[in-house]
């Protein structure tokens, strides 16, 4: 279930609330006329089944309302409710399967956004991952696999190339190019600074590491791997049900791959630069495609379930009828 918040000046609450009543997936409303100071007008509440949210929020769209006021739709997790549980039975679809757009693309770029914030997680978990190698550390790796942010755009370019959104697709490209960027260099100053204290040595890197070797051996298992735990990790982003994503983290070889490339920088061991970097391509490009051919594989699916059907017996019917007549 979703609870659904619309903002609006007056004049187009007649008509919000006639999208809404009218849908068999809406199992309440609640007008509040001139509680909006800012638009100036009036509050629409409405809890709506998870399935049927994409066409109300297209027709509300359709009118205006993310024009001239606000749309806000925010998940419910406990709810008790005949009329609940009625405009879910109604509703075609599982609430679990069904992919609110609105939210997918919203949480794209927010993952996608280029701050300290981003930045500092990629360069933290990176330079653990440094550390792991160093170490041959496979717990490390771990660490840095779940630290690091960068499935979040890795998934927005996927949601970019599936509804179409130019600059969703630069957003998260540059979001990534820059983050690695960014976690390569510092991880690359790290390792020089421990070169020149002796704490770190050509050995350490380029030696034999039979937990963390394949960082730097990238095969069709590593492209493969980064198939399957994107389309898990979209599937956990979409779904209703989420969960999951942790395995995704600690699947990839992104963040490692990234701290090996740093290392093999720092000391001038080209072949790990060069196996590390393949490693991080493959596993960008595979996850990459996974996720679009997963999303676009769930809207396939979805476009095929058929709309909300219209209710006529509820408030919309009524807001533009005559009049009752007069009893004078």
């Amino acid at each position: 279930m979703l609870r659904m918040t619309v903002t609006i000046p007056g004049d187009l609450t007649d008509r919000v609330m006639q999208v809404l009543s009218d849908s068999t997936a809406v199992s309440t409303l609640s007008v509040l006329r001139g509680a909006a100071v800012r638009p100036v007008g009036d509050v629409v509440y409405a809890d709506v089944a998870r399935e049927g949210a994409n066409v109300l929020i297209d027709r509300l769209r359709e009118l205006g309302v993310h024009e001239c006021g606000t749309l806000q739709v925010e998940p419910v997790t406990t709810w008790i409710s005949r009329a609940g549980f009625e405009a879910d039975e109604e509703t075609p679809g599982s609430s679990a399967d069904a992919v609110v757009w609105a939210q997918v693309a919203q949480r794209s770029y927010d993952d996608s956004e280029l701050n300290w914030t981003y930045l500092s997680f990629m360069a933290l978990a990176t330079l653990i991952a440094g550390v792991a190698i160093v170490l041959d550390s496979q717990i490390l790796v771990i660490g840095a696999m779940v630290l690091g942010p960068e499935f979040g755009a890795i998934a927005a370019l996927g949601v970019a190339l599936v509804r179409r959104r130019p600059l969703l697709l630069a957003v998260a490209a540059k979001a990534l190019v820059v983050g690695f960027g960014v976690a390569i260099a510092v991880t690359c100053l790290a390792g020089l600074v421990g070169r020149a204290l002796g704490w770190v040595t050509l050995e350490d890197i380029t030696g034999p590491r039979p937990a963390t070797g394949f960082i730097y051996a990238p095969d069709q298992w590593s492209f493969i791997v980064a198939i399957l735990a994107a389309a898990a990790g979209v599937l956990s982003l979409t779904s209703a049900k989420l969960g999951g994503l942790s395995g995704v983290f600690i699947s990839v070889t992104t963040i490692p791959a990234a701290g090996n490339v740093g290392l093999g920088l720092a000391f001038g061991a080209w072949s790990e630069v060069r196996g590390s970097a393949l490693q991080l391509v493959l596993n960008i490009v595979g996850m990459a495609l996974a996720g679009w051919a997963t999303l676009a594989l769930q809207g396939a699916v979805w476009s095929r379930v058929p709309a909300p059907r219209r209710s006529h017996a509820r408030l919309g019917h009524r807001i533009h009828a005559d009049p009752p007549p007069s009893t004078d």
